[in-house]
């Protein structure tokens, strides 16, 4: 640990150096990614030197308790004694966390896909109710928010929403949420007041860029749907689906919330780059540690993560055994307490591991 910190320490001076180059700002991914690396290891620094200063107060308090002749001084010292000790424990717990590799995906935009499972018309309604939590607790965020494509009910849900949020460390808050999501409430349609069960998938996906991912044009089947024009007399190019299969996969994409055919295809290799970048991490996850799986799941979308009880107001997360009663506000978009739960807990087992327990 002391020699990573040494290590951090040293290539936090040197970007300290680099921010002060004015000729950094003119090439714009650099100075993002130095920036973003400055600020994460600017709270290694600030840890680091937090515990100097309470070392360095601790000596001092030592010495009082050693020194000190007047018993109610003496007293007040090691009663200062104890807190500093505390509060260095405390520190030094930070400094640890801060000290655990990064997962370099967590700095990577999402694409999110929510999907009606079993339920019919209240599944779709509540699918259509997570996009606007997740959209809402974007906002406060300030990620920028695009979807991507869609297929909505007559009562206003979704059977299926596709959108991509981009923004700061977005997949490190919103990776947890790939899963089966359950919700068990009244149904507005419902006359005799009976609790129905329904559930939704999600599915969280990195977006990976155009260099990480090499998809071969001879290894796409693009199909384009046109709609017909009055009497069939012409056909109406402006206003076209795509449908994207990659071949060698088996994985399909389809698009069409836009009247342009060349961004619905745009947007349909994002989604697909997507999907084959999470196939490509998802086979390279199982041969590493478990511990991350152990405490958070597997992220797999058949695996049921969390219950939505909407009479008690209830959210449950069964990988953590967490339960909140304040459901309106998650459904708000106050989610924070519940990500940083999540976040907390695979912190915690990646330092348990690092320390080979």
């Amino acid at each position: 640990m002391n020699e990573r910190l040494d290590s951090m320490l040293r290539r936090y001076g040197e970007l300290t150096k680099l921010i002060e180059d004015p000729h950094l700002v003119q090439d714009q991914k650099k100075y993002r990614d130095t920036m973003r690396e400055y600020s994460q290891l600017n709270a290694v620094a600030g840890a680091a030197k937090e515990m100097d200063t309470l070392n360095e107060q601790l000596r001092g308090a030592r010495i009082m308790v050693q020194d000190e002749k007047d018993p109610e001084m003496k007293e007040l010292a090691r009663e200062e004694l104890r807190e500093l000790e505390t509060r260095l424990k405390d520190s030094g717990d930070r400094l640890k966390f801060l000290l655990i590799p990064r997962d370099p995906l967590d700095e990577k935009n999402i694409i999110m896909e929510i999907r009606a499972g079993t339920g019919g018309d209240e599944a779709a309604l509540f699918a259509a109710d997570l996009y606007r939590m997740y959209s809402r607790f974007a906002e406060t965020r300030g990620w920028k928010f695009e979807i991507m494509n869609s297929n909505e009910t007559e009562l206003g849900g979704f059977k299926e929403i596709v959108f991509s949020i981009s923004g700061s460390n977005v997949y490190e808050n919103l990776r947890y949420e790939s899963g089966v999501h359950r919700v068990q409430r009244v149904p507005s349609t419902e006359a005799s007041g009976r609790i129905h069960t329904s559930a939704v998938t999600v599915a969280v996906l990195p977006e990976a860029d155009e260099t990480e991912i090499d998809i071969k044009p001879e290894d796409l089947r693009i199909d384009v749907m046109r709609a017909g024009g009055p009497g069939g007399q012409c056909v109406n190019t402006t206003d076209s689906a795509v449908r994207i299969i990659h071949l060698p996969t088996g994985i399909s994409v389809h698009c069409q919330d836009e009247k342009s055919q060349i961004k619905n295809k745009a947007k349909a290799m994002r989604i697909l780059r997507a999907r084959i970048y999470e196939m490509e991490e998802a086979r390279a996850a199982s041969e590493r540690a478990e511990a991350r799986k152990s405490q958070i799941g597997s992220g797999d979308r058949s695996e049921r993560i969390r219950t939505y009880n909407f009479p008690q107001n209830r959210l449950t997360d069964h990988r953590i055994n967490l339960t909140l009663y304040k459901l309106d506000l998650i459904m708000q978009g106050d989610v924070s307490e519940l990500f940083d739960a999540l976040k907390l807990s695979a912190r915690e087992a990646l330092y348990g591991a690092a320390a080979g327990e």
